[in-house]
């Protein structure tokens, strides 16, 4: 029978830390320069609530609709469908389970963030498709990531402003550049199947090329965005952390050296939304 652990391993719980602190750095921004009526942390615990069951439904139904690729593909076959840890019948009702939470919190922050829930579902399960019809899979599933701080700014506020679609911009790209970096390790595997990514369609030189121009693109819509914010050494050591822990990854995978691709996509890109949301955080809390 399947285990809590099982289904936390099936959709990586700790890979929430990607868009969670971004969510929270927005979430900090709107209750910072908005009016709002919210109880502040019964506000925090339904966002932070949303992320998590957005992200089991994402991560859940792409481990569903992938299981048999994963199957096949040495590197995955372990995983806990294809190893028969979890029934594909078993990820489906977990799927459906967390998009209905989903949407029941949703609906209780505020009308709008109930009534674009459903949109929100269909963004973060689209992607599990994309790479079977286009390589701009990772777009896609950096625009999955991304509207966590759109939706985590409409919760306070109602409405979106500036600030949370450059946000939301920032993790657009930086996501599609790491994915990028991460589907590298199944380029082979994806030409053989017909599958589609920037890995399977370019060489790994081009492939890390694009990737590290949609770093680029996150990290210069990043200095935008804090153009909006107090302007102290807490935004310019976030910032800067930022921009050098996105250099180092390109400096540790390269088109010949691509061992370390999972230091650069699991460790880097934590500490990469970790340290830049406690620094703007800090900063928006003390001098905001």
């Amino acid at each position: 029978m399947a285990t809590i652990k099982d289904y936390l391993r099936l959709v990586k719980f700790s890979h929430t830390i990607f868009a969670m602190p971004f969510a929270l750095l927005s979430f900090t921004y709107a209750w910072n320069s908005a009016p709002h009526d919210n109880e502040l942390w019964l506000l925090l615990l339904q966002v932070i609530f949303c992320m998590v069951f957005a992200r089991n439904v994402a991560m859940g139904f792409n481990r569903w609709a992938d299981r048999r690729f994963d199957a096949e593909n040495p590197r995955t076959a372990m995983r806990e469908i294809p190893a028969g840890k979890i029934s594909a019948r078993g990820a489906l009702c977990f799927v459906v389970i967390n998009a209905l939470l989903f949407v029941a919190v949703a609906a209780t922050i505020n009308p709008l963030c109930g009534w674009l829930s459903p949109v929100a579902l269909f963004i973060v399960m689209f992607y599990s498709y994309c790479k079977r019809f286009t390589a701009l899979a990772h777009i896609v599933l950096g625009i999955a990531l991304g509207i966590a701080p759109v939706g985590a700014y409409m919760a306070v506020t109602g409405t979106s402003s500036k600030e949370c679609w450059l946000l939301a911009a920032v993790v657009t790209t930086w996501c599609a550049g790491f994915d990028i970096i991460y589907a590298l390790q199944d380029a082979d595997f994806d030409r053989k199947r017909g599958l589609h990514s920037i890995p399977s369609k370019f060489s790994a030189r081009t492939s890390l090329i694009i990737s590290a121009l949609l770093h680029v693109i996150s990290f210069g819509t990043l200095i935008v965005f804090s153009l909006s914010q107090p302007n102290t050494w807490l935004l310019n050591v976030g910032v800067n952390m930022f921009g050098l822990i996105l250099l180092l990854e390109h400096v540790l995978v390269t088109p010949t050296h691509q061992r370390n691709i999972g230091i650069a996509f699991g460790n880097l890109n934590a500490m990469a939304s970790v340290s830049l949301a406690v620094c703007l955080i800090a900063n928006i809390l003390i001098y905001g």
